[in-house]
């Protein structure tokens, strides 16, 4: 068997083209949609991804500004600057790029963007709006898997979809999205016992741990559509997924890193701004 790629690069540049349309509709309204990043790391697989949306959204026709406040910015002063941010009228959408800084943590300063601008989904109030089912922007990249497999016409309804990761940036919403979806969720994470044998059940298996190749050919079902959302810096300046090549001889669907979830993300995200 050799999976069926599911690359994200013709449906994220189809959403891309509407948000081009709106965006230029805006701009002719005398204010473009404008987006802010605020990052405080030096990360480089954080750069290499702010440095993807700010391309697709200048190509796009919205402006996107980088706030980088270093990687000693404290607590209080990253709170300060998205809620700073929140309430500037000429700015439409507010992202908090993570890792943060050592002591920092997500949920003590994510609550500082307002909901309304919080187009990567990072506010608590968000996240619970979505684990409630209301409206809200859920993280850009847990929409984007759920998008990604409707594009493919994956059935979601009854499926047994594992997640391997818990993360509140991509497992928890995610699977919070593939509920609302009625698929039959389960989420490992790094206390899972026998990895394998949990995962190798799912029809829907989706890995996002940041671990290189975590996932082999021993933990799929023959036949699952596999979701690889991790981007893993290499040493020749490359990305490589959470997922082992040697899967696609195993799973019957399987996204590329990169060129799977990644550019889809970044099309929903700056949807988001538009919207």
């Amino acid at each position: 068997m050799t999976a069926r790629p599911l690359t994200g690069k013709d449906f994220a540049a189809r959403i891309r083209a509407q948000v081009a349309d709106a965006a230029a509709a805006k701009r002719a309204e005398g204010r473009p949609a404008r987006l802010v990043i605020v990052t405080a790391t030096d990360d480089e697989a954080s750069a290499w991804y702010v440095r993807s949306i700010a391309s697709a959204a200048g190509k796009a026709g919205l402006d996107c500004d980088v706030a980088d406040l270093g990687t000693t910015a404290t607590a209080a002063g990253i709170a300060d600057r998205l809620a700073a941010l929140s309430a500037d009228p000429a700015v439409d959408g507010v992202m908090l790029q993570t890792p943060l800084p050592p002591g920092v943590a997500l949920a003590e300063v994510s609550g500082a963007i307002d909901p309304a601008k919080d187009v990567d989904g990072a506010n608590p109030l968000s996240l619970g709006r979505l684990a409630a089912g209301l409206p809200a922007y859920a993280p850009a990249t847990a929409s984007a898997v759920v998008a990604l497999l409707d594009e493919y016409a994956v059935d979601l309804a009854g499926a047994r979809a594992v997640v391997v990761g818990r993360s509140v940036v991509v497992g928890k919403p995610l699977a919070h999205l593939l509920l609302d979806r009625d698929a039959t969720v389960t989420v490992c994470h790094s206390r899972t016992r026998d990895l394998a044998a949990v995962t190798s059940t799912a029809d829907v298996l989706v890995a996002a741990v940041g671990r290189t190749h975590l996932i082999e050919p021993e933990h799929v079902r023959p036949g699952a559509v596999v979701v690889d959302v991790g981007t893993n810096p290499t040493s020749d300046g490359g990305l490589a997924g959470d997922v082992d090549p040697a899967v696609a001889d195993v799973a019957a669907a399987l996204t590329p890193v990169p060129g799977g979830v990644g550019p889809v993300t970044t099309a929903l995200l700056l949807k988001n701004v538009v919207d």
